[in-house]
Formats: C-alpha cells, structure tokens, sequence
C-alpha cells in the first residue's frame, strides 16, 4: 500500500509553521511515501517565492503544486523552468514559464505523477482542463503507476464533473483554490478518491486568509483595497491517500483539519 498526503493551499507565514507542526504530528503516526502541497499562496499569501519553496521542501514535502496566484511574485518565472519539483497548472497556453507535471519514483521504484490543473469557472481564461487531462493522462498510462490531480478550481460543480470524468484513469482528483475544506472526501466507483476542496494551511480567523477588515471592506463598500494575510493562531488542512500499486486506483482517503498552536505567530505587510 503506498500512502501520500496532500497539504490544503498554504496560505503566508503561519500556514507554512502549520503545514510544519501537522507534517511532525502525522508522521509521528505513520510514513509517507509523498508529500504534496498546494503553495501558491505561501510567500506572504500571494504566490511563491525560490526561497519559501525551498523552505516548504526543508518540511519535507516533495511537491508544491500552483494555480492562479503562482505568477504573482514575477521572480519566480525562471525558478519554475529550473525545478521540476513546483508546478503551474498544466492547462495554461503553450509558452507559459514552467510545467504541470512531476515524476518521480519511490524508494522501492513506484512510478508517481502529479498533475496540477485550473479550472476555467468564475476564473481567467485557460485551456480546457477536461481536454488537456485525457490527453496528458493518456500519455501517462504506460509511464506512471499512480497519478495524483490538484485540480485548482472555484466551481464546486467544475471540480466535481472533473472528478466523475477522470474517475478510474486516475488515482486522486484533489480539489483546491477555494480555501474551505469539504466533507465529501471519498472513493468514487471506479477507485478514484476524491475531494471537492482539501481546504486551507493558514490562519483560521480570517476569510479564507485574508484579514476579517479587509475582505469586509470590499464586500460592504465594494472598494478594491489590498488585502493581507491574517493573523492568529492556524489550521492545518490535508488528506492522507492510501493507493494500491498493483492496480493504481485507490482504497481510502481521510481528511485532516486540526487546529494549531503556534509560539510567536507574527504577519505583518514584509513578511514572506
């Protein structure tokens, strides 16, 4: 049985302190043969940077997939040609810096594949991610023996036919982007878990990360105003997969949201 977890999008500072305390506390019960994270808002909760990624692999996750926000900070642009360890959504137009697809193996040879898409509802315009997943996951059949999606979408009903669609290609269709995890994490028929949203790594008194202030200011007065990452003590965010090799389908997925209390927790407008 190979068994991976994957992170909730880590949202600035405290979200990375989360991710740390939740990965110490889950191994503490168990191995994981991969780590995956959703890090597109883990540099100051607006994109990535080359030294918070390499923060996030010094916690021991193994992969940090993107979405929308992964161009936000422009010096990332050449880090994302020069390590295939971080992802952009495979489906953005030919050109774009980077890639959308990692493998790698296990320590025993288990060929994996992580595939990071964006959905198109209520988000900038992108290729059709349901064309670009059959064609990338036909051309993994003979190259991977679990395939794992991050599909990074805003609409429950985008993210939930994409699940249906891909269920029995693929090991895991895991939702993120919208910042609040879901119950309706399960195995569909044809063995692929699924979960609508993994939910957010970040600060639990906020909206969805951000500041109460700030996110209430645009909603009441419909002013744009610069939104910032929240203070305050965190939520850790995951779901474990336990995969079968043999068949590349999965037998379990269990959701994680655990509370975390962090010594001196600190945001501010610099921090990264």
């Amino acid at each position: 049985m190979t068994k991976i977890l994957f992170i909730g999008d880590i949202m600035g500072r405290s979200g990375r302190q989360a991710a740390h305390a939740g990965l110490k506390q889950l191994r503490g019960q168990g191995s994981y043969d991969l780590v995956i994270a959703n890090g597109e808002n883990a540099a100051g909760g607006f994109g990535l940077t080359e030294r918070i990624a390499a923060q996030l692999f010094s916690l021991g996750i193994d992969v940090v997939t993107g979405g929308n926000h992964t161009f936000d900070k422009k010096e990332i642009l050449p880090y994302l040609e020069a390590e295939p360890r971080v992802l952009r959504p495979a489906n953005y137009p030919p050109g774009v810096p980077g890639r959308g697809i990692w493998k790698g193996e296990t320590a025993c040879g288990l060929r994996l594949t992580v595939l990071n898409l964006q959905g198109r509802v209520f988000m900038r315009g992108v290729d059709d991610p349901f064309r670009a997943a059959d064609e990338l996951v036909g051309t993994l059949e003979d190259q991977s023996d679990l395939v794992i999606v991050d599909f990074h979408a805003e609409a429950t009903s985008e993210k939930v036919a994409l699940g249906w669609h891909l269920d029995g290609k693929v090991a895991a269709v895991i939702g993120t982007h919208t910042h609040v995890q879901t119950a309706d994490e399960r195995v569909l028929p044809g063995g692929t878990a699924y979960i609508t949203d993994v939910g957010m790594t970040g600060p639990l008194d906020s909206v969805i990360g951000v500041r109460k202030e700030d996110a209430l200011a645009r909603f009441k007065l419909g002013i744009a105003n610069r939104f910032q990452v929240a203070k305050g003590h965190p939520v850790f965010c995951a779901v474990s997969l336990d995969l079968d090799e043999s068949s590349g389908k999965a037998v379990g997925i269990t959701r994680h949201w655990e509370e975390v209390e962090l010594k001196n927790n600190r945001e501010d407008e610099e921090e990264e």
